[in-house]
């Protein structure tokens, strides 16, 4: 039984033309080596499984093979090209920093680095996952890395460049390694494919590549399990088959049952999918990608965005003809709504199912279940709508409750965006006099809109309309603003002062101690002179709660929303003094009754100090 050799090292890229997808990297190593200027310490950074390793392996052959081809490629025939070749070179050396990150572990590695190469020009030193390595290893290769012998060179590679402390970063050429597009991938497996005698699928291979998420090591991996699976030939089906993912035409065929409003269709597609081991979060992805396709397709210079082939391109561009932009935007809102809160829903299918009706009423307003909706869910009537008949319409209303409607404003600016706007208009959101949304770009000549206070149609007058919507704006803000000003006198005022005082003596004597002598006096315009002894309790009274407190009652009691204050400083009053202490009270008792004492020292009592 012939050994098998894994497809991810049997095609390794040997030379840097070999390697795939990494372009600018790679042209920049080779300039560098036609000119004499390799720096002495690399850093290579970027995803698994996107080359860097192998650009390391590369470049410490190339710079050793003594017989350099005119395309700066390995001879293959020089004794360190050989030693390469059979991994017996003595001026390569591989250390995997995972399980070599210890001081101890420097401290062998500078020891190596002192002695010359035997054979070759340099000595290479590739230490892999470098980020793996403790802050005090760092700091004792810090040394050699900084000032390293002419013939050492060493190449970092890492995952996490966030991880390597920035002394080691400004001692390194930093590369950073991209993801791997789709289509380098596929182009790829497609040569594999050829030399290997394996009959394809493009679409299929593309599958492997987009389930790859740009590692190229990962997609070889799965070619390799497909091929076992399928034998000689690998075909779409197949590959949807052995590594478990929804197929584009699961999401075609719930765009279409979306677009006929067919909501049981819509709930057995998805409960075929759950019941084939698929999450509900991986479908609302897939869906979210399918729509984002159908997005793309709206316009001719996003179209190569899409990460699709050729042949599935014409049936993306059919379907994305029956909508509109606005509605495939506001069809991936929902949808990102729902991805975001799946992890933490206690009913998951729920959420999804909820997720499809949404969408259903979101593409097909006016068709449940191939039947024509009724005249008045459509909003033909003239009068307002009743509450019942929106909450009928609520169980399977979108979450967004008003449409755009494009009105004129006295001195608004044009606001751009919305598929209704025009020039010198404002888009405002209005409530639908109905329980079922507008689709995008209908005409408005025949939709019921109501606002609470008005009833009318979109062909009414702008005039009239701007004139009821300035009414009613005025008369909420007076309502708002409790512009009430019903007069009272200086008695009336008085008589609510010695009421809020007698309170304030009991339950505020802090306060009360304050305005005993404010004598507060109106003014004209409702405005209530007040007297403070001085600056410090002005700006204490005007500083707290106390004077809102006293205002708002004020306010209430005498039905006058305009009443101010101005409080003015007389320092010739004399600041009443506030009876806080339990001494201060019996004192103070004492004072009007002289018989309390007498009280006290017959019964021997104490105050509760």
């Amino acid at each position: 039984m012939e050994d098998f050799v894994v497809s991810a090292r049997k095609y390794r890229p040997d030379t840097f033309d070999a390697v795939v997808g990494q372009d600018s990297i790679t042209t920049t190593l080779k300039n560098a080596i036609r000119n004499g200027h390799v720096a002495q310490s690399f850093l290579f950074c970027g995803p698994r499984g996107v080359g860097k390793t192998t650009c390391a392996r590369i470049l410490a052959r190339t710079i050793n093979c003594t017989n350099l081809g005119p395309d700066l490629e390995p001879c293959g025939q020089c004794e360190s090209c050989r030693g390469f070749s059979n991994n017996a070179s003595q001026n390569i050396y591989e250390l995997d920093a995972a399980s070599n990150r210890s001081v101890e572990a420097m401290r062998t590695l500078i020891e190596h680095v002192r002695i010359p190469p035997q054979v070759g020009k340099y000595k290479v030193y590739i230490i892999d996952e470098v980020h793996m390595l403790t802050p005090e290893a760092f700091n004792t290769f810090l040394k050699t890395l900084e000032e390293p012998p002419a013939y050492a060179k060493f190449i970092l590679a890492t995952t996490e460049k966030n991880k390597i402390i920035p002394t080691i970063l400004s001692r390194c050429q930093i590369f950073d390694f991209k993801r791997i597009s789709v289509e380098d991938i596929t182009a790829h497996l497609k040569n594999i494919c050829e030399k290997e005698g394996i009959a394809f699928e493009e679409e299929g291979l593309r599958v492997v590549a987009q389930k790859a998420d740009g590692g190229l090591r990962d997609a070889l991996s799965m070619f390799d399990q497909i091929v076992s699976f399928s034998g000689n030939s690998i075909t779409y089906k197949q590959v949807v088959s052995m590594l478990n993912i929804l197929d584009y035409e699961t999401y075609f065929q719930m765009i279409d049952f979306f677009y006929q409003g067919n909501v049981p269709g819509c709930l057995n597609l998805f409960n075929r999918i759950l019941d084939n081991g698929f999450d509900g979060q991986v479908f609302v992805d897939g869906l979210s990608d399918h729509l984002r396709s159908l997005l793309l397709m709206q316009d001719k210079q996003t179209v190569s965005l899409m990460e699709v082939s050729a042949s599935l391109q014409s049936h993306y561009a059919e379907q994305s003809s029956k909508t509109s932009i606005a509605a495939l935007l506001q069809a991936l809102e929902l949808c990102n709504t729902c991805d975001q809160q799946y992890r933490n829903s206690n009913h998951k299918r729920l959420l999804v199912e909820i997720l499809l009706l949404q969408l259903v009423r979101l593409f097909a307003p006016a068709v449940l279940m191939g039947k024509e909706a009724p005249a008045s869910a459509l909003g033909e009537s003239e009068g307002p709508v009743n509450a019942g008949s929106q909450q009928q319409g609520d169980a399977l209303r979108s979450p967004a409750s008003a449409v755009p409607v494009s009105m004129p404003l006295p001195g608004s600016a044009s606001v751009a965006g919305s598929p209704l706007s025009r020039p010198q208009e404002v888009s405002v959101s209005l409530p639908l006099a109905t329980d079922k949304p507008v689709e995008t770009g209908r005409p408005m000549d025949k939709t019921s809109i109501s606002i609470p206070g008005m009833n009318f149609r979109s062909k009414t007058s702008l005039k009239a309309f701007e004139a009821k919507l300035q009414e009613n704006r005025q008369q909420q803000e007076l309502s708002m603003s409790g512009q009430e000003e019903t007069p009272f006198t200086q008695d009336q005022l008085e008589s609510q002062w010695k009421v809020y005082m007698a309170n304030a003596e009991k339950e505020k004597p802090g306060l009360y101690s304050v305005l005993a002598n404010a004598n507060p006096e109106l003014k004209e315009n409702y405005t209530i002179s007040l007297r403070v002894p001085n600056q410090f309790v002005k700006e204490d009274l005007l500083s707290g709660s106390q004077e809102k407190d006293l205002l708002d009652y004020l306010r209430n009691e005498l039905k006058n929303k305009a009443i101010r204050f101005v409080i003015h400083v007389d320092e010739s009053m004399e600041p009443s003094k506030a009876i806080y202490t339990p001494l201060e009270k019996f004192q103070e008792m004492q004072k009007n009754n002289p018989e309390i004492k007498n009280f006290r020292d017959a019964l021997n009592l104490d105050l509760e100090l």
